[in-house]
């Protein structure tokens, strides 16, 4: 199971930095996407559900990892706020995204993309103990 969990998140990782890209070479693509987000039950409900994965690989390869603690407290907190995310109306949830695209154009987005670049890292990282 500890190694399943591993490449879970090796591959939860390259998908953080390969989003880091998009948000950097492809602003406007990333920001279309992010409308997306809770348009549909099939998109809604998809997404919360595919989140839970990293999430309860972090849980189980926390003890695993370099940083025991850190996986362990934000694969509750991924998983904790993806029940909630559940019982949340699903337009609540696509007007959220709405606003967020709204707020980051395409400037924004290409600065923030570091931070999912050096999450992917640290989570590649912190699966090697």
């Amino acid at each position: 199971m500890a190694l399943l969990a591993k490449w879970i998140l090796i591959f939860f990782g390259i998908f953080l930095i390969g989003t880091a890209v998009l948000m950097l070479l492809l602003p406007s693509k990333a920001r279309e996407i992010l409308r997306k987000a809770g348009s549909t039950p099939f998109i809604n409900y998809m997404e919360i559900s595919v989140r839970m994965i990293p999430s309860a690989a972090l849980i189980l390869y926390a003890d695993y990892s370099r940083f025991t603690m850190v996986f362990l407290l934000l694969g509750w907190f991924m998983l904790g706020t993806s029940v909630i995310l559940y019982f949340i109306p699903r337009k609540m949830n696509h007007q959220y995204a709405l606003k967020s695209a709204d707020i980051l154009n395409p400037l924004y987005i290409r600065c923030i993309s570091p931070l999912s670049f050096l999450f992917g890292i640290f989570i590649i990282y912190g699966t090697h103990s």
